[in-house]
């Protein structure tokens, strides 16, 4: 290091006093720089804590600035490309609809930045829209249950005077009195929820159940009945597990019903181990449409469904202490239950 020439017009005392400033203005210039090191390292750190922070975040966060370009987001905030465009700066609070979502957007302003927040409220309204239609739905069958019931009891007054050529009508009336009497029974059973009474069933008596269920259920095809139940006997409530195996056997029938082929075959097995019985329904009808949906309440494809019936099925399943569960490639649907009594509290369907 070069040595630092003094002006020889300074004495000696003059030098010292210079080069101890000089050392002492080094020395804070060493001072000045490791405390910047050290407030940039914080800083850093603190940026990439506000970062992860963002990015923890459930909901999409947007912070512009005041021209409105983007000063921060998180990746919630970059997947919903275009939905910024739509909010409005000035509202504190709205409910967009954007790519068959719903989101909650709350703005609020701090300086020069402008914090957004969007939430997806998709399942809330969802449950909300289920909790509203199945009020309605509830009262409708309320509303239906007693007409129906007159029309059943005249019906049934008419067959018995009715002319020979005359008795496929009345069959089939008959026949489409049932269905709406099963959608009825549906819905109020859905709206109050199910608790099942438990006794000992043989399962031979569920079968005998579903095949006369059948027999008032109406369809145009030719359709074989396969059934396969071994002399066993499990627990639970027989009104309950005959409504929803005859709901998986009717849906079997409406999937052959709209296929293009002129006939079909339903198999309905029971599978048994010391420890559970399984129910199999398999059918040659239409595939599937969106398995993922099947118990989403009021959602159906089929021409003639109301979207309860396999809801239902869930419900009574899940209050017996099993469970379900689709087989999409080999269209089958699998119910599997305890052959005792299981120690579980009522379930409904909220």
């Amino acid at each position: 290091m070069n040595e630092l020439k003094l002006p020889a017009s300074m004495n000696e005392e003059e030098k010292q006093t210079l080069l101890s400033q000089l050392e002492s203005l080094i020395e804070q210039t060493y001072n000045v720089e490791k405390e910047y090191i050290t407030l940039t390292t914080s800083y850093n750190h603190l940026q990439n804590l506000v970062r992860q922070i963002i990015e923890a975040l459930p909901n999409a966060l947007w912070v512009l600035n005041d021209e409105g370009s983007i000063f921060l987001q998180n990746s919630e905030a970059e997947a919903l490309n275009g939905l910024l465009e739509r909010i409005d700066l000035e509202t504190k609070e709205q409910e967009i609809a954007f790519k068959e979502r719903y989101y909650l957007v709350k703005t609020t302003r701090n300086e020069s930045k402008t914090i957004i927040s969007a939430t997806d409220i998709t399942e809330q309204k969802r449950k909300e829209r289920l909790a509203s239609m199945g009020q309605m739905a509830a009262h409708l069958a309320h509303e239906i249950r007693n007409p129906i019931g007159s029309i059943a009891l005249l019906i049934s007054s008419l067959s018995k005077r009715v002319v020979p050529k005359n008795q496929p009508i009345v069959d089939e009336i008959k026949r489409s009195l049932f269905r709406v009497e099963r959608i009825i029974k549906t819905t109020l059973m859905y709206s109050k929820g199910v608790q099942p009474r438990f006794a000992k069933i043989p399962l031979e008596k569920l079968e005998a159940e579903c095949r006369a269920a059948v027999e008032c259920y109406s369809f145009t095809k030719e359709i074989r009945f396969h059934y396969d139940f071994p002399a066993r006997s499990i627990r639970g409530d027989l009104g309950l597990l005959s409504l929803a195996l005859q709901n998986l056997v009717f849906n079997a029938i409406d999937a052959i019903e709209e296929s293009e082929e002129d006939e079909g075959d339903i198999r309905l097995t029971a599978r048994c181990t010391d420890k559970t019985v399984s129910f199999v329904v398999r059918d040659s009808g239409v595939p599937f449409e969106h398995p993922e949906r099947l118990f989403e309440a009021f959602h159906t494809t089929k021409t003639k469904g109301h979207g309860l019936g396999l809801v239902l099925v869930r419900q009574i399943v899940e209050a017996h202490g099993g469970e379900i569960s689709i087989k999409a490639d080999t269209k089958q649907i699998i119910v599997t239950l305890p052959s005792e009594k299981p120690d579980l509290p009522k379930v409904s369907h909220s």
